[in-house]
């Protein structure tokens, strides 16, 4: 029996899933990559929607990019409805290029690369993951140069300090 088909079957329906996937927030990647977060937050992505006017804060077009998990309507219109969280406010958060992480965040997910892939998580994102927002017809005072801009926004080269609290088990490495 030829089992190339139900392979196939098998990777759309997981592709499929992690595509209606939920996002799990900043606290979430934080509780097993402190130092990925800490950069996140001192670089560009981390306070990107500090940069928005009121005005482009309720305009789509601006929000897609700079706070894609931002609400649109201001909370004091929309009844019943909680503030924003603070990664809300902050902009780009983890998911918003590593995908929404419902089905890859659990620990023993994460442990094994393959698998987290399969179910959503992109690692790493690449220029066309940019490019989604530094596209060629978005506001800018330069043109987007992929090699250069990635480098502001490292979070994966950085040596992860002493630890402090109990010892991590095997296998379960901070990873960008």
């Amino acid at each position: 029996m030829n089992r190339l088909p139900v392979l196939v079957l098998v990777a759309l329906g997981l592709s499929a899933t992690a595509m209606a996937a939920d996002w799990v927030g900043v606290q979430t990647c934080k509780a097993c990559h402190p130092q990925a977060v800490a950069a996140w937050e001192a670089g560009p992505h981390g306070h990107a929607a500090s940069s928005l006017t009121d005005a482009q804060r309720r305009d789509s077009s601006c929000t897609r990019c700079h706070a894609p998990d931002l609400p649109l309507e201001p909370i004091a219109e929309q009844a019943g409805a909680r503030p924003p969280t603070p990664e809300q406010r902050a902009g780009i958060t983890c998911e918003s290029c590593h995908g929404a992480g419902q089905y890859y965040s659990a620990a023993y997910v994460m442990r094994d690369a393959e698998l987290a892939r399969a179910v959503g998580l992109v690692d790493p994102p690449g220029e066309r993951s940019c490019r989604a927002c530094h596209a060629a017809g978005s506001p800018g005072l330069q043109p987007f140069d992929f090699a250069a801009r990635v480098k502001l926004i490292d979070h994966w080269s950085r040596p992860a300090p002493a630890q402090v609290g109990p010892p991590r088990a095997s296998g379960a490495e901070e990873r960008p």
